[in-house]
């Protein structure tokens, strides 16, 4: 009599079939986790490129505002500029002005100085370093006196001429009316090469 053990053979089957299975199931499991890391690579890689855009346009929009406020303080250095260049051309012709006004100012200061008691001043005319003064005096002796002063300061050059003198008579009596000619030394060395002339009166005894 034979016997077959179906039990043995199916037991078998079973084994080979869940063997067959687990192998399946491991490949499909790699396959799953080499597909999920290839994703989560991509995403990662993705997600680090826009952190990088990101990153790189706010460095384009802070470069872009210190520009703008680069711009803004070139503006206004060159603003600066133009006023300080402004400022020291208004300065410079002050200065000009102030030097080119010395001259006048000490002139009318030293002939103030060299005017004699009755005599006065009507007008005063300056061409270059010749002055033309005219004025009325009540007696002859105050126009040589005035003559003799500003002869004696060190900012006119001798000699000082007497152009004319007229005497003139109105209702306050007799005018001696006259003009004379100087020649005005702004450095204030006119005396440099000329000896000093006392005025009349001055003289010694």
């Amino acid at each position: 009599m034979i016997r077959v053990n179906l039990v043995g053979a199916d037991r078998t089957r079973t084994r080979t079939v869940r063997s067959g299975l687990s192998e399946t199931h491991k490949i499909t499991i790699g396959c799953a986790l080499i597909m999920l890391l290839a994703a989560g690579y991509i995403g990662w890689t993705f997600w680090t490129m826009r952190l990088e855009e990101a990153r790189l346009n706010q460095e384009l929009a802070d470069t872009e505002l210190e520009a703008q406020r680069l711009r803004g303080v070139l503006s206004e250095v060159q603003a600066f500029e133009a006023q300080r260049a402004a400022l020291t051309q208004r300065v410079a012709l002050i200065e000009q002005l102030r030097r080119g006004q010395t001259g006048p100012v000490h002139m009318l200061d030293e002939i103030s100085r060299a005017l004699p008691e009755r005599l006065w001043l009507v007008t005063l005319t300056q061409k270059g370093d010749e002055v033309s003064i005219e004025g009325r005096t009540t007696t002859l002796s105050a126009l040589t006196d005035f003559v003799a002063n500003l002869q004696n300061s060190q900012y006119f050059r001798r000699p000082v001429e007497i152009v004319s003198s007229v005497t003139e008579t109105d209702a306050q009596g007799e005018l001696v009316r006259f003009t004379i000619r100087a020649t005005f030394v702004s450095s204030g060395n006119a005396l440099a090469t000329a000896p000093a002339v006392p005025a009349p009166g001055q003289r010694g005894n």
